[in-house]
């Protein structure tokens, strides 16, 4: 009975929590942004206590620093990619038409004649992109602000999340000895370990995966749009942002990028292909050294259970839910891999130990 007390009770907390996140979730974006960035930055304060540094000066020079960064980037760099956004939403309807000619052209190359019903196939395809390309455009654009964008939840994020970085910086240690105090005593030990396996996984996607998405978005932008590709700030920094889902993020940015630029350069081969190179040596980059280097295997999620943890959550709680998603998921993988555990050590998976034969020798007790 007190194991069914013990599941029920966390069950429920569970249960209560997750109703809480559901009623709150409007109004949990600069919380839920500033948890994040304190556990990112934790470490950084760390360091900087151990060079002789009070807590306090540390968690504000690195707020400050944080501001300064964030402040430069709205200045410098977003006034570009949201310039960059409205040149690509006035030109999709052209860009298009030009694909569709270039798709044309090919086909009509290389298959003649016997295909020529993959070219009516091509245009009714484009017709139907063009025709509602602005309602597909408008509705995402009144989807993000009514989630995200809103004008409230702007100035929370930039007045509360600083604040709320700051405290937690500040009082990380002792909130999370307090927790350790809460732990039920006789399984403190049980649960320290899985606390140490979920932040080992939570790290190293919030901690290494959000790096590597730093330095790959960095270099995408930078090469693409070295190469001279249209929208090439704008496309190298959403393939990194998206690279925290392994594969699925290069991929979309790969398909963008390559079309993109058979629009802008066809028939010239060479700009495509250097920009083909661009996503295969990051690629390489990102498999050879930045992932095993960085990350390395601690996250342990699959591709499809990242997914589909982003479609759920986002699909629960909105853009609060897509924070937190993968890091959920993460200590979710940890739970399973341990419920799994227990289970095969368990007589449930193993059987009953079989009773000893009648009459058989009893070795003497030590």
């Amino acid at each position: 009975m007190r194991a069914e007390r013990q599941v029920l009770f966390w069950v429920s907390a569970a249960a209560l929590l997750i109703l809480t996140i559901a009623i709150l979730k409007e109004i949990l974006l600069p919380f839920v942004a500033g948890i994040a960035i304190a556990y990112f930055l934790s470490p950084l304060a760390d360091r900087l206590v151990k060079l002789g540094f009070n807590r306090v000066v540390a968690s504000f020079l690195i707020v400050v620093t944080l501001a300064v960064v964030v402040g430069a980037a709205l200045v410098l760099i977003v006034p570009v990619i949201l310039a960059q956004a409205q040149d690509l939403a006035a030109a999709l309807p052209g860009e298009l038409t030009r694909l569709r000619e270039v798709a044309e052209t090919w086909v009509r190359e290389r298959f003649g004649p016997a295909f020529g019903g993959l070219d009516v196939q091509i245009a009714r395809a484009s017709d139907a992109i063009s025709a509602n390309w602005a309602s597909l455009v408008g509705w995402a654009a009144s989807s993000i602000w009514d989630r995200s964008l809103a004008i409230v939840n702007f100035l929370a994020l930039m007045l509360v999340t600083p604040l709320v970085v700051f405290y937690l910086l500040v009082d990380w240690h002792p909130m999370l000895e307090k927790v350790d105090g809460w732990l039920p005593r006789g399984h403190a030990a049980s649960l320290r370990t899985l606390a140490t396996d979920m932040n080992d996984a939570v790290a190293a996607f919030v901690r290494g995966q959000g790096t590597v998405c730093i330095i790959l978005g960095a270099y995408y932008a930078v090469a693409l749009t070295a190469i001279g590709l249209n929208y090439g700030l704008l496309i190298g920094l959403a393939t990194g942002l998206l690279s925290f889902v392994p594969f699925v993020g290069w991929a979309l940015g790969f398909i963008t990028a390559t079309t993109v630029a058979v629009i802008q350069f066809w028939p010239e081969l060479f700009p495509i292909l250097l920009v083909v190179g661009v996503y295969f040596g990051a690629q390489a980059l990102d498999a050879g050294f930045l992932s095993p280097t960085i990350v390395g295997s601690k996250i342990g999620l699959h591709p499809v259970w990242l997914i589909f943890a982003l479609f759920a959550f986002s699909y629960l709680f909105g853009i609060v839910g897509t924070l937190v998603a993968v890091p959920l998921a993460a200590a979710v993988g940890v739970l399973i891999r341990f419920a799994l555990d227990v289970y095969l050590k368990s007589p449930v998976y193993q059987g009953a130990a079989p009773a000893p034969a009648a009459g058989a020798a009893q070795e003497p007790a030590p």
